[in-house]
């Protein structure tokens, strides 16, 4: 109860101060035309044409509701960034650590063997350490040794290639192709030999 009748007191306080403060606007115009030493607010009885001040009643201006069309005048508060970060902030990687360089890719080609049959030439793809990729640039021609070669290039070279797959010139010899695989291992070695 004493609650209520405290709260009743502040209300009617406060609306007494707004309504005293704020005053209605003739009242304003009336305080501007007083003589000097009429004290402003008080007007002048004296002239019938000055008209009385009559306390206005002030309107309360309502709380927001939470509906969005309540909070348009708000001006929204500061987003916060949390250590994980928000949508529009970029992470920087931690101090101390740094990323691995990328490897570089070179290519080496390997001596031209001169076989029984014909010359035998490999270049090969490097990435860091590891081979990716060997190509046969020179492999005998005509007559038999075409077909010798064919499966010699087929078994070795490429990015499937036994030579990839090995990663060293220790490699199977291809049947009925002794000569050429053996010619294709020498010239592997020695572009292996340049690239370390």
């Amino acid at each position: 109860m004493r609650r209520a009748l405290l709260a009743i007191a502040g209300l009617a306080a406060g609306t007494t101060a707004l309504v005293v403060l704020k005053g209605a606007p003739q009242d304003r115009q009336v305080a501007r035309e007083l003589p000097v030493g009429v004290p402003v607010g008080t007007p002048d009885r004296t002239d019938p044409a000055t008209p009385v001040a009559t306390p206005q009643r002030t309107v309360a201006t309502p709380r927001p509701t939470g509906r969005p069309d309540a909070t348009a005048g708000r001006t929204p508060a500061p987003k916060r960034t949390t250590p994980g970060g928000d949508a529009g902030t970029r992470r920087t990687p931690a101090a101390g650590r740094t990323t691995a360089p990328k490897p570089t890719t070179r290519t080496v080609t390997g001596p031209v063997i001169a076989t029984e049959f014909g010359n035998v030439q490999v270049r090969i793809t490097v990435s860091g350490t590891r081979i990716v990729d060997a190509v046969a640039l020179e492999l005998p021609q005509g007559g038999q040794s075409d077909l010798r070669s064919d499966r010699v290039d087929a078994a070795y070279s490429g990015t499937g290639g036994d030579v990839v797959r090995q990663q060293s010139a220790n490699l199977d010899t291809v049947s009925q192709a002794t000569a050429t695989s053996d010619g294709y291992r020498r010239s592997l070695q020695a572009a292996l030999d340049q690239a370390r």
